[in-house]
């Protein structure tokens, strides 16, 4: 192996502002071998490994675990060497791949192609997958690589570069990492935003490499060099915000090493603050800057939007960490509710490398990061029918899985591979004419014996997979949960375009004939409440069955959990647990959820059992609550039960005094916390209000 191919290569691929995967197949220890000698010949001076620190193959190299890669988002390495044999999270293969520069290699040590279906990647017991078997997301990349005349593809035993590799790539003119027409609009709109009028949000949303953390960077340097004194920035990880730091320190006549505070000789300041700290502090700042929004649950982003006058979002179109076009799909109602001036901008032109660099497309392919839903064409009647992702053709399924990820702004490849791989997946299909407009994506769980069940509801065991059924015996306290056999519906999605005419509905109705079909006791769903989904589900027979007692990562709201059983034993273990859940909410509720929405907090109260009738002791307090002058404290028990009776929390919700009689009765929020957010003038006038409330709901 000559010392200047590999070295002449790179710098050609440096000239043309290009990067390359070069897979090396075989077995391992010939791999780790090869690459060293590569490695040896290269001399980088830096780059990553992500594989066990002991085999390391060069010096220069810094070792990481996969579950770490994407802490490296926003950074930028000239090498990457993955040891596929030890696992291919997709996440984080996706994630690392964004890092790499013009002129990098990225080494993956893998078996041969031919091998990868039936290869048993460590990772896949990680996600509830088994390792052995067949494995149609690997098989399906492994297609792809093959397909690609820009894959290095290199034999373990073998000890030299691929004939005529240098001599494919055509002279151009050189390469130079530059700022675009793009991204010098973006920094002037991003000053502009930062100057301008208050509650007129920018959205910023870009592939990666395309300079949008270095606009934001340089951005807020001329912003505080303008007159400016504080901008903070937020972002899901600290590391997240390398490359915009290291641009204003550029921009500011510093040097760079790897803060995330910068202040100018006159004293302003840009900070790097983590989400809960800048909601928490609620410091004053004249912007606030957002990288990687849509890594950031959609509730947070609404408070920043609220908390500052002047913010900018900026996020990744094909994200790792979420998909930016979910992220506007989603968000998009909330800035046109709360700020309906804001401005959208999107990058197009790549900073970092070429366009004609074939990684990127690469990497779209092979995890669907550039997925999307086929517009449909005249309407007509949508067909509903059993289908399998891994059986699709490409244009299929990009269009499904393409509505996954614009109905969920945090889908991600790691989805992709969980879908196509878990053999107890069902979908479903909506077509209207050849165009896919909906799908139900649903797994088989549960069918646990009842010794294991116990174990899992006394906390004692906790197994890969089974979310719904582990979750409802643990949490729900009824064992028996988890030896239902059910169908959990992970996602159902309908074409933007489409929605409103039923499909939803559709699909949920065919899923519930399905799991009758195939003999389940229930079918349920776990997701993020809001009062917008919850009577989607209701609607289908769907009952909740709990909440969660913290906030999902994912979503930012409170996972509710919602059972339709099927089976005798399936309908007994679901009212088992609406009416524990029933007994449960007004207890906890003030303890575990005082900041849940009052929308929210009665739709819930309307869809679970109603408490047994009031006792005439009871509606003797209330009458004298309502009527008299019997005091708030002392009825505050009744008034709870009260809510929990047959149709009053359907009353309530149309009052306009439900925001308080929820914060005041079911939250035991504080006086003087109700009058600051504007909902009574102080105890005496809330306490008035809700006399009035009791009145009127004991007189219907």
């Amino acid at each position: 192996m000559s010392k200047g191919s590999w070295q002449a290569l790179s710098q050609r691929l440096a000239a043309r502002g290009e990067r390359r995967l070069v897979l090396v197949e075989g077995a391992r220890e010939q791999a780790l071998a090869l690459v060293g000698k590569v490695l040896s010949q290269l001399a980088p001076a830096s780059g990553l490994w992500v594989g066990e620190t002991a085999a390391v193959p060069h010096p220069a190299l810094t070792a990481i675990s996969a579950n770490q890669a994407r802490q490296h988002l926003g950074t930028e390495n000239p090498l990457l060497v993955w040891d596929g044999w030890q696992g291919n999270p997709p996440d984080s293969l996706a994630a690392l791949s964004g890092t790499l520069q013009a002129g990098g290699f990225w080494f993956w040590l893998m078996p041969e192609l031919a091998e990868w279906g039936a290869f048993a990647d460590p990772d896949y017991p990680r996600m509830g997958l088994s390792a052995e078997g067949q494995h149609p997301f690997m098989a399906r990349m492994a297609r792809v690589l093959a397909e690609d005349p820009s894959v290095i593809r290199v034999a373990a035993d073998g000890d030299c570069l691929p004939q005529a590799l240098t001599e494919d790539l055509p002279d151009q003119e050189a390469f130079r990492p530059a700022g675009t027409a793009d991204q010098e609009r973006a920094i002037e709109q991003i000053i502009h935003t930062g100057r301008g009028r208050r509650r007129r949000p920018l959205v910023i949303t870009a592939d990666r490499g395309r300079g949008k953390s270095a606009a934001l960077g340089i951005a807020a340097v001329r912003l505080l060099q303008a007159g400016r004194n504080r901008i903070l920035v937020v972002s899901p990880r600290k590391e997240n915000v390398s490359t915009l730091f290291k641009h204003a320190a550029t921009e500011a006549g510093q040097d760079y090493t790897g803060q995330t505070t910068l202040q100018t000789a006159s004293g302003q300041s840009l900070q790097w603050l983590p989400v809960d700290d800048l909601l928490d502090r609620r410091p004053e700042a004249e912007l606030v800057m957002l990288d990687e929004a849509a890594a950031i649950p959609a509730p947070l982003l609404r408070q920043i939007l609220l908390g500052w006058p002047r913010v900018v979002f900026a996020s990744t179109v094909h994200g790792y960490e979420g998909s930016g076009r979910g992220f506007n799909l989603r968000f998009r109602a909330v800035l046109d509710r709360e700020t309906p001036h804001w401005q959208a901008l999107t990058l197009e032109q790549p900073v970092r490398w070429s366009p004609s660099d074939p990684l990127e497309p690469l990497v779209n392919r092979l995890f669907l990061l550039d997925a999307s839903a086929t517009n449909p064409g005249q309407e007509g009647d949508c067909s509903i029918k059993q289908w399998q992702p891994a059986e699709a053709g490409e244009q299929d399924l990009s269009s499904a899985f393409g509505l996954l990820v614009d109905a969920h702004y945090r889908t991600t490849p790691g989805d992709l591979r969980q879908w196509m791989d878990d053999p107890h997946a069902v979908t479903l299909v909506a077509r209207q004419g050849t165009d896919i407009v909906g799908v139900l994506w649903a797994t088989v769980e549960g069918g646990l014996d009842m010794e294991l069940a116990q174990k899992v509801m006394r906390g004692e065991r906790r197994l890969k997979g089974h979310l719904l059924p582990q979750s409802l015996a643990n949490h729900g306290g009824d064992a028996e949960a988890a030896t239902l056999r059910m169908l959990r519906v992970v996602r159902v999605a309908v074409h933007d375009q489409c929605r409103r005419r039923g499909i939803g509905q559709a699909l949920l109705h065919h899923a519930v004939r399905q799991a009758t079909n195939l003999g389940l006791d229930a079918i349920g769903t776990s997701y993020g409440a809001s009062q917008e989904l919850l009577p989607f589900w209701q609607s289908a027979g769907f009952n909740t069955v709990r909440l969660g007692i913290s906030r999902e990562a994912s979503s930012g709201e409170y996972a509710v959990q919602m059972l339709q059983g099927l089976t005798d034993t399936g309908v007994a273990v679901q009212q088992r647990l609406s009416n524990r859940f029933s007994e449960q909410w007004p207890v906890m509720l003030p303890v575990v959820w005082p900041s849940l929405s009052p929308e929210l907090v009665l739709a819930i109260t309307a869809d679970l059992p109603p408490a047994p009738p009031l006792t005439e002791q009871e509606l003797i307090e209330l009458e004298a609550f309502a009527h008299g002058h019997r005091g708030f404290e002392l009825t505050l028990a009744a008034l709870r039960r009260l809510t929990m009776q047959a149709g009053v929390s359907v009353r309530l919700a149309a009052s306009e005094q439900a925001s308080l009689w929820v914060a005041c009765v079911l939250q035991s929020r504080t006086w003087s916390d109700l009058r600051t957010q504007g909902l009574c003038h102080g105890q005496r006038d809330g306490e008035s209000r809700v006399r009035k409330l009791t009145a009127s709901m004991l007189s219907e």
